[in-house]
């Protein structure tokens, strides 16, 4: 069994734009992801409302992606895949981060995967690194994120850079969804079920499904 573990914010949770809600697992992309998968692959969500990458938010607690990541991968391995999708989070105004360090804050939680034993035989797991999607027309979220439009296009660049850097895989979500115009931040069903198929040939390249004979070795 292949183990993949997606670790983001509120669009990997869920987040239903029209009513605050969460979509039914099998709407939300990692519900896809794994749909598409098929047998012998197990995701597991981690997806979590206001994550940053490494930053602290001064008015909701807990939302530091860095301090929860070790312990989330110590209680998930072994792992053979972590995806990183987080840094929209960090574009609100009163965390105030250039594209250039939320890339470098997602560099940080790669770094802390590839360095940790918590793959197969103590080795460490691969790492999918997303940058997230274009933020588009904000509506009731314009104050929090005020200036944050323009911001977020440059993630591709910088995303892509920590990637090669890290030598980790890479996908520039805003080539495959769209952010809702109902508030500019989180996903439509839709764009959940594209960014799944997206992603699952990656995992599929990245961690092939195990033959019967690998099975029956584990």
């Amino acid at each position: 069994m292949r183990t993949i573990l997606c670790y983001g914010d509120s669009n990997t949770w869920g987040y239903q734009p029209s009513t605050g809600e969460r979509f039914p697992a099998d709407v939300r992309w990692t519900g896809v992801l794994k749909r598409e998968l098929g047998e012998g692959y197990s995701v597991l969500e981690e997806g979590l409302n206001g994550r940053t990458t490494i930053w602290e938010d001064p008015i909701y607690e807990h939302r530091n992606g860095k301090t929860y990541l070790l312990p989330c991968l110590e209680s998930h391995r072994p792992l053979d895949l972590v995806i990183i999708l987080l840094g929209l989070n960090d574009l609100k105004r009163r965390v105030t981060r250039s594209a250039s360090d939320i890339a470098e804050g997602a560099g940080v939680l790669v770094d802390l995967v590839q360095r940790n034993g918590t793959g197969s035989g103590g080795s460490a797991p691969q790492v999918l690194l997303l940058a997230p999607p274009h933020i588009g027309a904000l509506t009731e979220l314009y104050e929090m994120f005020a200036g944050a439009e323009q911001a977020s296009r440059q993630f591709p660049f910088h995303f892509r850079r920590i990637a090669r850097e890290r030598r980790c895989a890479f996908l520039d979500t805003s080539e495959v969804i769209v952010s809702s115009d109902r508030d500019g931040i989180h996903l439509e069903a839709g764009e959940h079920a594209k960014l799944g198929k997206a992603v699952a040939p990656l995992v599929q390249q990245l961690c092939p499904p195990l033959l019967d004979g690998e099975k029956e070795a584990l």
